[in-house]
């Protein structure tokens, strides 16, 4: 396989946390590459993992955020060199790096998008559910002392009522400035995350039908996604209730699922 680029920069999805699940053409890239940038910072892989990539590709740099929204260095280093930067998932679903992109094409720096398997793609297949029935995905965060945000209690709800599933995407960091010190979030942080988003949501001036849906939220079903991709994939259907009386992985997300057809009903029961 030829890459066919002597400088620039190569946007690797390495996938969900093995080198198995990495394409030829991901492999070969980051092969090729005079600087290899492991993105540390929107999702992780296993170190062991990491050591068999290393050993396949050659040595990593990880990189943080700043790097990445701030990268005149890296602009600098992809005159003359290709740089590729290692993104588990996939490189493209996320706003920051599409806007990297964008910065470096017009600063006449070409940039190659290699595709990963991603999360997004992973949930429907594993879990059983339609993919035709998920609406806008959205991620829980951490609270910031006495803050929270609210937006994605409000996403759910109002995927629900239009009959949708929602990916809830579990925050990786509780800082929020993505320098380092990540700490994924577990089914208990999520729920404690959930409990005081409700809390402030009702306490706020919200639509009346979305207040009512957000008190009985503890008896709503969803489906607890860790580890998916990996030979440590665990599937878990629970009530928000006893959803931190569960065991996470080290990456976690969970489905929260609207009305079923009778084949998805079948299909999430498997995981009961």
């Amino acid at each position: 396989m030829s890459v066919g680029m002597e400088s620039g920069f190569a946007l690797i999805g390495i996938g969900p946390g093995k080198v198995e699940s990495m394409t030829l053409e991901a492999v070969e890239f980051a092969k090729k590459a005079d600087v290899r940038l492991y993105e540390a910072y929107t999702a992780l892989w296993p170190e062991d993992e990491l050591l068999k990539l290393e050993a396949m590709v050659g040595p990593l740099q990880r990189i943080m955020r700043p790097a990445v929204e701030n990268p005149e260095v890296l602009f600098e280093q992809a005159q003359t060199k290709l740089v590729a930067i290692l993104v588990v998932g996939d490189p493209m679903q996320a706003t920051t790096h599409i806007d990297f992109q964008l910065r470096a094409e017009k600063e006449g720096i070409p940039v190659k998008i290699i595709h990963g398997i991603s999360v997004t793609t992973l949930v429907p297949g594993a879990t059983g559910l339609s993919d035709y029935k998920f609406g806008r995905s959205t991620t829980l965060t951490y609270p910031y002392g006495n803050w929270i945000a609210t937006s994605p209690l409000e996403v759910m709800l109002r995927n629900r009522m239009q009959g949708l599933h929602t990916l809830v995407l579990f925050d990786l960091d509780p800082t929020g400035a993505g320098t380092g010190d990540q700490r994924p979030m577990q089914p208990n942080d999520a729920l404690t995350s959930i409990e005081k988003m409700v809390e402030k949501f009702l306490d706020s001036d919200a639509d009346d039908v979305l207040r009512q849906q957000a008190s009985s939220m503890h008896e709503s079903l969803a489906v607890l996604c860790c580890d998916l991709g990996t030979d440590d994939a665990i599937l878990k259907t629970t009530k928000l209730a006893t959803l931190g009386g569960l065991s996470g992985g080290r990456l976690n997300c969970m489905v929260f699922l609207a009305n079923l057809s009778e084949m998805e009903q079948e299909a999430i029961n498997r995981w009961k």
